[in-house]
């Protein structure tokens, strides 16, 4: 087969999962996490507006500086005396009243970077601000502790740098069926049969090669394990629950699969900000509410973690065109069965401290992952951040 053939065709199995660390590593799944537990990240991608997330309602300073787009005090869903949730969340708000949300305030990084790229990267890859890291953090997390792809999956066609490692990735799929269907094909069968008559180097594609083998194997076993749950769970119509269904059929299986990354967009707000983001918060709010109700129905919620974070929030003064500009520090949602702190975490956003108009941050979103690969998924969390953070308190 020419070589050009070979790289062209060989482009299907690209999101799925590169470098793989010996041949034939799917053939056994062993548990090599601890545990049974999951970690599920979203991102709500554009830079999601904090302050009309949760609204400081009794904040002068909030009315003042956003004359037309605060929300109104009686258009909030109160949860304290001092913070209320955009009324879109209200199913959101029925998950905290249950205990079952932590909302961690003022998370950012130092010298915030207003870039949605370049701070995506920051937080995909744990590092700081001026330190450019081609591999992700869950990513790392798979490479040291999970040992195959499989342990990570991104809900999604393409891989993000989040679930890339440095000798090996996770897995990029949203349809395992499809996804395995794909590798069936007798082009794949032709290349792996090839390998019995020739041996392939890595100046011939030996290495292409053996991403192919892996890939198909990690499909083989995704779709063979996540096919035995059939959902009777009633999801909206929209691609977010959709993404958040095929998380669920793959947790709910007992896939292995330790940690998923899912990408909802449409934050990015400079205009019209008021509509749009009513619509955004409702749709991530009802799919949210869905997604909680089916792992609960089949016990699978008690051992999942759900973590929500945008790249970074809004400015406090809206613009001039009914918008917000990109800003620093945001909020964090953490929803679990077993919290050790739901309700806030910590202190509302300070409107009279701020740098140059935007919040200060008071939380490093590095501490958040820390406590997550410590205290959550149990692993040295050291490994997987290169470096040591301090750990919050919200799980137990």
């Amino acid at each position: 087969m020419k070589r050009r053939d070979f790289v062209k065709q060989s482009a299907l199995v690209s999101g799925a999962c590169l470098m793989p660390s010996f041949l034939g590593a799917f053939t056994h799944f062993p548990n090599m996490v601890s545990g049974h537990r999951k970690l599920v990240v979203i991102q709500l991608s554009g830079g999601n507006d904090g302050l009309n997330t949760i609204v400081p309602y009794r904040n002068d300073i909030y009315y003042r500086e956003r004359p037309s787009l605060a929300i109104a005090k009686e258009k909030t869903i109160r949860a304290t005396d001092e913070l209320g949730f955009h009324k879109s969340l209200a199913p959101l708000k029925q998950l905290y009243d249950q205990g079952y949300l932590s909302v961690i305030n003022n998370v950012g990084y130092p010298n915030p970077d207003r870039s949605h790229f370049r701070s995506t990267d920051i937080w995909h890859t744990a590092s700081n601000a001026d330190e450019y890291w081609k591999s992700g953090w869950m990513g790392r997390y798979v490479e040291k502790f999970g040992k195959n792809p499989a342990q990570g999956i991104e809900v999604d066609d393409a891989l993000s740098v989040i679930m890339k490692g440095e000798t090996m990735n996770g897995i990029a799929t949203q349809n395992a069926k499809l996804f395995y269907g794909s590798l069936r094909q007798p082009y794949f069968s032709r290349i792996i049969d090839k390998q019995t008559e020739e041996h392939l180097s890595e100046h011939n594609l030996g290495y292409l090669y053996k991403t192919m083998v892996d890939a198909k194997s990690s499909a083989k076993y995704i779709y063979e394990t996540s096919k035995t749950y059939s959902s009777n769970q009633q999801y909206p119509n929209n691609p977010f629950a959709r993404q958040l269904s095929t998380a669920a059929q793959f947790i709910n299986s007992g896939l292995e699969t330790a940690v998923y990354y899912i990408s909802m967009g449409g934050f990015d707000t400079h205009n019209n900000q008021g509509n749009r983001q009513e619509k955004l918060l409702s749709t991530y709010a009802v799919s949210i509410q869905a997604f909680i109700e089916d792992l609960k129905k089949n016990d699978t919620f008690k051992d999942t973690l759900v973590m929500t974070f945008s790249e970074f929030g809004r400015r406090v003064s809206e613009n001039a065109s009914s918008g917000t500009d990109h800003g620093t520090a945001n909020q964090v949602f953490i929803l679990g069965q077993d919290l050790k702190k739901p309700g806030f975490y910590n202190d509302a956003p300070q409107l009279l401290n701020l740098h140059n108009g935007d919040l200060v941050h008071t939380v490093d979103f590095r501490e958040i992952y820390a406590t997550l690969l410590d205290k959550w998924l149990q692993v040295d969390d050291d490994q997987v951040l290169n470096r040591s953070f301090s750990k919050l308190d919200f799980i137990v």
